[in-house]
Parts: C-alpha cells; sequence; structure tokens
C-alpha cells in the first residue's frame, strides 16, 4: 500500500520533565526508534515534526542515517498542542493523494507489526482509515486517508484528530492495549522501565 508517514516529536514534555522524545530502549532514542518503525513500512515520503527541544532530537535522528526520505520540519507553534504538529506535517504533506500513517515518540511498546496491522486495516476499511483504541476513544498509532489528512490542516490545540476519526463509520480498529502506556510523567517512565520497554540505567 503506497502511503506516506508521519512522526510528531514536538512536545515539551512538561510534566515529565525532560524530552520524552529522547528515552532510550535498548540504546536507542525513542524518536530515532519511531523513525525506523515508521521507514521499515517503506512510506512514499516521511516527515518528522519536531518543535521543543528541536536541536537534540533532530541530532538524535542523525546518529544513523535512516532514509533518504526523510523530511524534518519544525512546528513554530508547538506550545499551542499536538494537533498543530499535524497541521504542519499536513501542509508539508498538501497534494500528496495517499494516506499517512501517523506515530509518536511516547509510546515505547510499539513495535512494527502494529503500524503494518494499521496500514493493512486501513486498506480494507471503507473510509481508508485505521486506528488504536484506546478506551473509548481512536487515536494514535493511526492512518487517514488524503482527505482526512487535509482536514489536518486546520486543527488546533490537543483535541479534534481523534474525536474527528471517532465520527467515521468504518474506521478499521487496532485493540493493543500495551500502546496505551505513554510517557507523560515519572510514574510512566518507571511503569515502562518495569516492562522492559525502557533502558533503566539512562532513564529512571
Amino acid at each position: 500500500m503506497k502511503h506516506t508517514a508521519i512522526v510528531l516529536a514536538a512536545g515539551g514534555s512538561t510534566r515529565l520533565g525532560r524530552p520524552k522524545q529522547l528515552l532510550t530502549r535498548d540504546g536507542e532514542a525513542l524518536v530515532h526508534r519511531a523513525v525506523r518503525l515508521a521507514t521499515a513500512t517503506h512510506p512514499a515520503r516521511l516527515v518528522v515534526v519536531t518543535g521543543a527541544y528541536e536541536r537534540d532530537v533532530a541530532g538524535a535522528l542523525q546518529v544513523i542515517a535512516i532514509d533518504h526520505r526523510l523530511e524534518v520540519i519544525g512546528n513554530p507553534d508547538w506550545t499551542r498542542g499536538l494537533s498543530t504538529s499535524l497541521a504542519a506535517a499536513a501542509n508539508a504533506l498538501q497534494g500528496v493523494e495517499a494516506p499517512a500513517l501517523i506515530l509518536v515518540c511516547d509510546q515505547p511498546a510499539l513495535e512494527e507489526h502494529h503500524l503494518r496491522a494499521l496500514l493493512d486495516g486501513a486498506a480494507h476499511s471503507p473510509v481508508g482509515c485505521a486506528a488504536t483504541r484506546h478506551g473509548e476513544r481512536l487515536g494514535v498509532p493511526a492512518v487517514v486517508d488524503a482527505r482526512l489528512l487535509d482536514e489536518a490542516r486546520a486543527l488546533r490545540g490537543d483535541a479534534g484528530f481523534g474525536a474527528r476519526l471517532s465520527t467515521l463509520d468504518g474506521v478499521w480498529t487496532l485493540d493493543a492495549p500495551e500502546l496505551a502506556l505513554d510517557l507523560d510523567t515519572p510514574d510512566d517512565v518507571a511503569d515502562a522501565v518495569s516492562r522492559g520497554w525502557l533502558d533503566a540505567a539512562r532513564n529512571e
């Protein structure tokens, strides 16, 4: 399935107090890991959106040359919420008629098979979309069709994208409870370390 990929890596990690993008699993920064997993799905274009800690995040992506299709773009409005980063990516991909795989950096249990399942699910969805179920809502990682991605150009704040997905009938859903653990607080980090999803020595 021809697709693009978007890695959202602009957040300020305010509640955590340090950049979650640079936490490590098996010695690899989470932002690098997310890009590597996205690259493994062979997207036509791969966009990474940075904001807070922009220089350090970009540096983490240069540790290993990942893929010539990698495009790093800055989001100067990152303090206004996650959806501004999605809007920045949507602007960068404006006019591309392909679904977009969207992922973030703070799901340390994420694996390639999750992404491939979403891409396959979207290909068989009547609306061309797939998303991960988080309780009663849908969210990332997700695959959205080009039309829905174009709508994201108008999003603002932290809400909106998941709610829009939830209004669609026929979205293929991935049930992966392990992806419910993100890294908002030090307790989240400790939980991820205890499960083997983050390195203990560097991240505790």
